[in-house]
């Protein structure tokens, strides 16, 4: 028996893990920001690029996919981005992750990162701002 979307999103609520999980307009607009990198290159592919991204200091948001199988593969880095006091979600899909990062695999994880500058400073303060909203 084949589980539907409905089905799965449900049980990645369920799951206590996966904390904060956006909802459909959050994910539709952490997406769009992840695309919007891409195309300035300011974004990290992977659980490893977002990890040493996040060490290195230039991370400003990690985006994480909730359906990650296990899912124990990327909980370091809700603990890294608390270290050092970077935003993160998580997206219910790692293949829509992946296509928003341009790939035809499953992502299970991104980072987004800006330069000096950069015109995606003022989107990702939006995303930030979103973010707290399912924290408290």
């Amino acid at each position: 028996m084949e589980n539907t979307s409905d089905e799965i999103s449900q049980d990645i609520k369920k799951e206590s893990k996966a904390f904060p999980l956006a909802d459909q307009d959050t994910t539709s607009k952490v997406l769009n920001l992840v695309q919007q990198a891409l195309s300035r290159k300011e974004l990290k592919k992977g659980a490893n690029e977002a990890t040493k991204s996040l060490n290195r200091g230039q991370a400003e948001l990690i985006v994480l996919a909730a359906d990650a199988q296990p899912l124990e593969i990327l909980l370091h880095l809700p603990l890294l981005c608390e270290d050092k006091n970077v935003p993160y979600v998580f997206v219910n899909s790692k293949t829509t992750l992946g296509r928003s990062c341009g790939v035809n695999r499953p992502v299970v994880a991104c980072s987004v990162i800006s330069g000096e500058g950069s015109p995606l400073k003022q989107q990702i303060r939006e995303v930030t701002k979103l973010i707290e909203k399912f924290l408290i």
